[in-house]
């Protein structure tokens, strides 16, 4: 800090001019309408007046100012001679001093001496300033005068204290105090300091602020640190005087220590000091900063300041009504406004405090990030991130990476963000553009919780910001929607859909952007485009307004445009869009308008609109079979979600029903007649019919002519003028007459129960002997009937699926077994048609790959393949056949191929062989099945009531949800739970670039929201315990059947495989919800209670009320009790997942930490059933999971390690070639690699997150460490010696990786240690080099093995891994320099060899003898200075010491 002696500048000279005004401008203009009577000079001829005349100054009386004849510096100096040098010094001194006082009793005459000089003309144009100091200011400059003159001030101030300020509007004590301020030198600083002091203590408090303020241009800087210490004190005693002491302190050259003692006592007081005071506070914090101290100030002002309770109440009831009355003045008084503009320069100090000191912005995101609790964080925490984004560039990422870290951990949740913009909005509105900016950023993310994150920053900044602001957060969010960026789009249709609803005048306003993303409708997926003309719809219709007008017409545009288009892409778009737009106007108004009666109901204009929109729709797309189902499925879609007015839903359901009785139902006496390929049958009826009575489906005479028209058959006239109706539209065309009649009657279906046992038209669909003879066509023909009657079945279950009366359930269940038969006999025909393309059953495609052009090329390329391959054919076929619907690969959805052998080749192979066909590569060919249908899970038995023909019960037959149809339902709940709850990594899709086909067949799940789903399926909780439960019962009953042979009679069985499938999807679908993200939403809290209740109530029923943490262990030891009956590896790593899920929950998971460990090593040491297929029976990738969950879990990874690797891997190289190890029967030849590869990475993960260690710490502590790393090394020599044995090549890949980054970890953790444990425990370091130098040694042998194999896959690693083992030289020789041992290390040769042991020839070496001797230098540690044996540590080629080329390892 500079010195406080300096001249004063202008503005100070403008603050002593300003009293002197005052004081003169009035007096002075009266004197100039009098005569110069008064203007006298001062008579007195005292020895005072008269050394002052001599001088240079000439004293007035009265109101006018004492004349300067001569320069300043000259008067000054003249004095000082004249006193110095007259006879009676140093009297003369005193006689001019008391003249002085004499002369200043007078209080005009003290005033006068107080004012500015007046210059007399001529000296005052040869000056080149026209300021002049007072006559007491003047006599301050000379030294001999100071201290006499400044104690006759001190004495002279205590009169007018207490005195109000005269009538000329003169403040003496300030007009007394300026005197002091700025003098060139202070001959007594310590007394001036010390007089000063006390005056402030008896001042009134409006002075005190006044002297306080001033003491920096007062006092020298040698009395800083004392009057800051008296500051200090003062600042305890009197609280009124904070903020000038705060000012002051920040202008002293102060010590840290007095500057550290009083930011603590001002940070105590942070909490109860008033408002005003906060700003000034806040900076001298800030500003008292240094970089040692920063993060703990920092830490404890965050913690302090609590700005929501600093903020006047009034203040947050005016911005409240600012909330809710948008444009309206709020009546808000001074204190409101004074609140504000407080707030607003605290956030001005903070501000300049985060761009100017990188310290203080770098210290407050720390001390946030260091912030781990999720109730301490506050919502200054997020205001200061916004800040300090906003104003340094430089910590943009920085701020990012711990805003993400912050909201995957769930410390920042929606909560806080809304409070952080209703306190603090008015600030935050001025960086809108950046918190903009941070919210695009996060919603580039692939973490779903934090884009939802970003996706609240635009929802807030627009609720709470101004009309500007608003329109940039539209913009943000039409240009995320425009991106091409699939969740991006997803993200911002939400935002717009809430703002929509919460704030629709608002949006009205920026409609016209909104509007602008009609232009990217191609690169939207159906979903979207349902999301964007909903929210225009609902801007364009709400309400009757002029300015929407234009939304209509632009509306109306692009949906004729849309629907008149040939391609089936853009009629997509006008379809979903006309039929969104019809359901917004027709939507039913009668509960929302209660309060306006005659407003309900909907007008006939509106009617006849909604009408003639669905009239146009449907005219325009009865051309195209797509089109007309997916309008019958998006109207189906509009009645199920929204309440249609009464009117359009009689329209409706008149039309729909009229025309789907026309169009497929045919009386069932009256059989098809025609040139048909088969025999036409009704099948799969309910009832028994009369001869006359009854109706039926008519299906296969439809599905023909529909063939004779595609192939080019002629019709006849007659044929010709009847209408056409595609068997494409029977299931779409079914689902909207139910839900039209759901709708209609309130679920009651009795109109159209008929349906549910009707039977269909259809030809004996049983393959037989009759099956190789078929034509292609034939067979393509009955895939097509199969695959329609599927349909049709799966949306008779979706229709029927909740209707009460047993009679009804018994038949639903028995169409869901018809489904299971339809199934297993669609494979055995798609067995043998390769070629096949199913037709559509959803309609809303986003792409065309699922059209049949891209399927037929699909499952063309794929048959080439296999005529040409041999194995390579038989590895793809078994691919696609996979049952594991994780396995496939996306396109497969979309064009099967269910197999890849022609009919000629399978009448080679014979009958016994039969190529497998999975229908999970055909989902997209089935219709969708609702939620609703998995209430049939809660059957259990079903009476079935046979009648007489009195209607007497006659019988009663008992019907149950079979294993088959159990499994076919847990399959498809588990495909929507994976769909839907599951988080999938987001795919990024470049633009105008298609966006896969994941979401085929979930377009009706993707109506609804995750939590209603998750809520839905905690409702089935109970059944499905009920199922788990019985197949857990059934598997008991069978081990003990079987006296626990894993290969026992009923092992191979169908039943078994069913039973142990339904047993995997079961345990699949409760991981599933139970792994679902949502549960640590707040609002999703309930939700999981409920769901842990079900489990925990299945283990001690009837409990009352319990905490989370007792629900979560008692739902653990249920779970964990379906271990004893695990019919499969699947299973077992499905219970492993899930318990591990339920953990994750708890807050104190070490006990079932360890539970989990066991049950994992359990699984691995049991004996498991063969598979068909595979030898082993357990997918490598699922072996390797529940081997990593295992180690991750138990307490001594380094002891199972040395277990496995030590007990399992010899009995495994003792057995025969096909056994496995006894310990651990899943330790096989063929997974020996796997195995091998997981410890080899826990083993490298574990001692990486063991500490270095410093010598600061106890010799208890260096001991352990000590062991723990002797164990790792003697793990990692029993790992490494193992590729003696196995030396194949993806063993030694993991090898080579695996070993760098062990060593890696020895160099950085383990060698520190080493360091200062050397001198204490000198042989057990010995011992631990000599083994770790025998691996290494190992390693250099691998590196030569790799490159004389030439192999790149393991060639790769040799670089790096060799220079790992140099460093590892220099580091062992350092540390022996450290501990005085040099002489112990020395450096031999050692040849390069292979596995084996035999040395590698030089590829020089016929070239040159000399090249054979090119060896790798090896360092030796030496147990004693030479006299002991040596031990060896490794060195790789290269080392410094030795001039080894290495070049016969190029």
């Amino acid at each position: 800090m500079v010195s406080k002696r300096r001249l004063p500048t202008s503005e100070d000279r403008g603050s002593l001019r300003e009293d002197a005004s005052k004081a003169r401008k009035q007096p002075l203009s009266k004197k100039t309408k009098k005569s110069h009577v008064h203007n006298e000079v001062e008579g007195n001829d005292s020895v005072f007046v008269k050394l002052l005349k001599t001088s240079g100054i000439t004293l007035k009386t009265g109101e006018s100012q004492n004349q300067l004849a001569v320069d300043q510096i000259v008067f000054q100096k003249k004095l000082f001679q004249t006193l110095r040098k007259h006879p009676s010094y140093p009297k003369i001194v005193e006689e001019f001093v008391s003249g002085l006082e004499s002369y200043i009793e007078d209080q005009d005459s003290f005033r006068n001496c107080l004012l500015s000089c007046e210059r007399l003309q001529d000296e005052e144009a040869s000056m080149g300033t026209s300021y002049c100091k007072s006559l007491i200011k003047l006599l301050l400059g000379i030294d001999l005068l100071q201290p006499a003159i400044i104690k006759i001030l001190f004495e002279k101030l205590p009169e007018f204290l207490f005195k109000n300020v005269n009538s000329d509007g003169l403040n003496m004590p300030r007009l007394i105090i300026n005197q002091l301020k700025w003098l060139d030198r202070v001959v007594d600083s310590k007394d001036l300091a010390t007089k000063i002091m006390q005056l402030i203590s008896i001042a009134p408090v409006y002075l005190q602020h006044d002297f306080v303020t001033s003491l920096p241009e007062i006092l020298g800087d040698s009395q800083h640190a004392d009057v800051g210490k008296e500051l200090s004190d003062l600042l305890t005693e009197n609280t009124l005087l904070t903020v000038p002491i705060l000012d002051v302190l920040s202008s002293l050259r102060l010590e840290p220590k007095l500057l550290t003692k009083v930011r603590k006592l001002v940070m105590g007081k942070l909490s109860s000091v008033m408002l005003d005071d906060l700003p000034m506070i806040i900076k001298f914090i800030l500003h008292s900063i240094t970089a040692t101290d920063a993060l703990e100030v920092i830490s404890e002002l965050r913690e302090n300041l609590d700005l929501q309770h600093c903020i006047l109440p009034s203040w947050l009831q005016a911005s409240q009504s600012k909330l809710k009355n948008k444009g309206q003045t709020s009546s808000s008084g001074n204190q409101e406004n004074s609140g504000q503009d407080c707030v607003i320069l605290l956030f001005d100090v903070i501000k300049s405090a985060v761009r100017y000191e990188k310290i203080v912005s770098e210290a407050w995101i720390k001390a946030i990030e260091n912030t781990t609790s999720v109730s301490e964080h506050k919502i200054l925490d997020l205001a200061m991130l916004f800040i300090i984004y906003s104003t340094n560039t430089q910590t943009k990422k920085y701020i990012e990476r711990v805003l993400r870290n912050k909201i995957r951990s769930g410390c920042f949740e929606e909560q806080l963000l809304q409070s952080t913009f209703y306190v603090h909005y008015v600030v935050l509105k001025d960086i809108c553009p950046s918190i903009l900016s941070l919210a695009q950023s996060l919603l580039h993310s692939l973490d779903q919780s934090i884009i939802l994150f970003g996706s609240l920053i635009y929802k807030y900044a627009f609720i709470f910001f101004d009309t500007y602001c608003q329109q940039e957060v539209i913009g943000a969010l039409v240009t995320h929607i425009c991106s091409g960026n699939e969740a991006e789009v997803d993200t911002a249709l939400d935002v717009l859909l809430e703002l929509v609803v919460l704030n629709p005048s608002a949006m009205r306003l920026n409609a016209v952007f909104v509007k602008g993303i009609l232009d990217y409708l191609d690169n939207m997926s159906p979903q979207q485009i349902r999301k964007l003309f909903y929210i225009l719809s609902t801007l364009a219709f709400s309400k009757q307004h002029e300015a929407s007008s234009h939304i209509q017409d632009d509306m109306h545009l692009v949906i004729r445009k849309q629907l008149s288009s040939t391609m089936f892409k853009y009629k997509l778009i006008g379809i979903i869009g006309a039929v969104t737009m019809a359901g917004i106007i027709a939507a039913d108004r009668s509960r929302s308008s209660s309060l306006t009666p005659g407003r309900g109901d909907l007008s006939s204009e509106q009617c006849t609109q909604v009408t003639s929109l669905l009239q146009l729709v449907h005219s325009c797309s009865e051309q195209s079979p797509q089109a007309s189902a997916l309008y019958y499925d998006e109207f189906a879609n509009l009645i199920q979600g929204r309440k249609l007015a009464p009117k359009v839903l009689e329209w409706a359901g008149q039309t729909i029903f009229n025309d789907f009785q026309d169009a497929f139902v045919v009386d069932i006496c009256v059989v098809p007649e025609g040139d048909y390929p088969f025999p036409v049958k009704a099948l799969y009826g309910l009832e028994d019919y009369d001869s006359c009575d009854g109706i039926a489906i008519n299906l296969l005479p439809l599905l023909f002519s529909q063939d004779f028209v595609k192939d080019g058959g002629r019709l006849t006239s007659q044929e010709s003028d009847q209408k056409l109706v595609s068997p494409l539209c029977l299931a779409p065309y079914f689902r909207l007459l139910r839900l039209c009649v759901d709708r209609q009657h309130n679920g009651n279906l009795e109109e159209i129960d008929g349906l549910l046992d009707c039977p269909i038209f259809l030809t004996d669909l049983e393959p037989g002997e009759r099956l190789e003879y078929m034509s292609v066509k034939e067979r393509s023909f009955i895939c097509s009937l199969i695959f329609l009657t599927l349909n049709w079945f799966r949306e008779v279950v979706n229709a029927f699926c909740r209707q009460t009366l047993p009679e009804m359930k018994v038949k639903v269940l028995t169409r869901l077994k018809h489904i299971v038969e339809l199934q297993q006999l669609l494979e055995k025909h798609l067995a043998v048609t390769p070629d096949y393309v199913p037709p559509l059953a959803n309609f809303d495609l986003e792409t065309s790959e699922v059209t049949p052009h891209t399927s037929a090329a699909v499952s063309a390329k794929i048959r080439i393949q296999g005529n040409l391959g041999g194995r390579k054919r038989k590895a793809d076929g078994s691919k696609i056949s996979s049952p594991d619907p994780l396995s496939k690969e996306d396109n497969s959805e979309c064009g099967p191929a269910p197999s890849d052998r022609s009919p000629l080749e399978k009448e080679f192979r014979g009958k016994e062989e039969k190529t497998s066909v999975s229908l999970q590569n055909y989902h997209a060919f089935f219709r969708e099945l609702d939620l609703e249908v998995f209430s049939i899970l809660h059957c259990g038995l079903v009476a079935k009531f046979i009648l007489d023909t009195e209607m007497h019960t006659e019988a009663t037959e008992v019907v149950q949800l079979q294993p088959p149809e159990l499994l076919f339902l847990l399959e498809d709940l588990a495909q929507k739970l994976e769909n839907m709850l599951t988080p999938s990594v987001t795919r990024r899709f470049p633009f105008l670039k298609s966006k896969g086909n994941r979401n085929i067949g979930f377009s009706h799940l993707h109506q609804r929201s995750a939590s209603e789903i998750a809520h839905s399926v905690v409702q089935l909780l109970s059944p499905m315990c009920n199922h788990l439960e019985n197949i857990h019962n059934y598997f008991q009953c069978l081990t003990a059947k079987n006296h626990g042979v894993v290969d026992g009679p009923g092992i191979k069985g169908q039943e078994y495989h069913i039973m142990s499938s339904c047993y995997q999807r079961l345990l699949q679908i409760l991981h599933g919800l139970f792994a679902w993200n949502g549960f640590f939403q707040p609002e999703n809290t309930n939700l999981l209670y409920s769901a842990l209740e079900v489990l925990t109530n299945r283990l001690k029923p009837g409990e009352p009320d319990q905490a989370l943490e007792e629900l979560l262990s008692q739902s653990f030891h249920y779970l964990q009790n379906f271990h004893l009956s695990i019919p499969s590896f699947q299973c077992a790593l499905y219970l492993i997942r899930l318990l591990m899920v339920i953990l994750e929950k708890s807050t104190a998971p070490t006990q079932n930490k360890g539970k989990i460990a066991s049950l994992a090593r359990q699984f691995l040491c049991r004996v498991w059933p063969s598979g068909e297929k595979e030898k082993s029976g357990i997918p490598n990738d699922q072996l390797e999971a529940l081997l990593s969950i295992y180690l991750e879990h138990t307490d001594g990874v380094l002891k199972a390690i040395e277990e496995i690797a030590g007990v399992g891997v010899p009995e495994l190289i003792n057995s025969p070639k096909e056994a496995s190890s006894s310990t651990f029967p899943t330790l096989t030849r063929h997974t020996f690699v796997i195995f091998f590869g997981v410890m080899m990475a826990e083993l490298e993960k574990t001692v990486k997150g063991l500490q270095a260690g410093t010598a600061a710490d106890s010799e208890r502590i260096h001991e352990e460490k000590l062991l723990y790393w002797n164990m790792a090394v003697r793990d990692f020599s029993i790992l490494i010696n193992l590729i003696k044995v196995f030396d194949s090549r993806p063993v030694l890949h993991v090898c080579l990786k695996y070993g760098r980054l062990f060593v890696e970890a020895f160099l950085k953790q383990c060698m520190p240690l080493l360091d200062f444990s050397f001198r204490k425990h000198r042989e057990d370091v010995l011992s631990l080099l000599e083994t770790f130098q025998l691996n290494t040694r190992l390693l250099h042998h691998l590196c030569g093995h790799s490159k004389i194999h030439q192999d790149t896959k393991l060639t790769r690693h040799v670089p790096l891994l060799k220079k790992t083992l140099e460093l590892l030289v220099c580091r062992v020789k350092a540390m022996l320099i450290l501990n005085n041992c040099r002489e112990a290390f020395w450096l031999g040769n050692l040849k390069n060899r292979d596995l084996q042991g035999e040395e590698i020839i030089s590829q020089n070496s016929q070239e040159s003898a000399a090249d054979e001797s090119e060896d790798d230098a090896s360092s030796q540690v030496s147990k004693s200075k030479g006299t002991e044996d040596s031990g060896e540590d490794e060195a790789s080629d290269g080392a410094k010491e030795q001039e080894s080329d290495e070049s016969d390892d190029d």
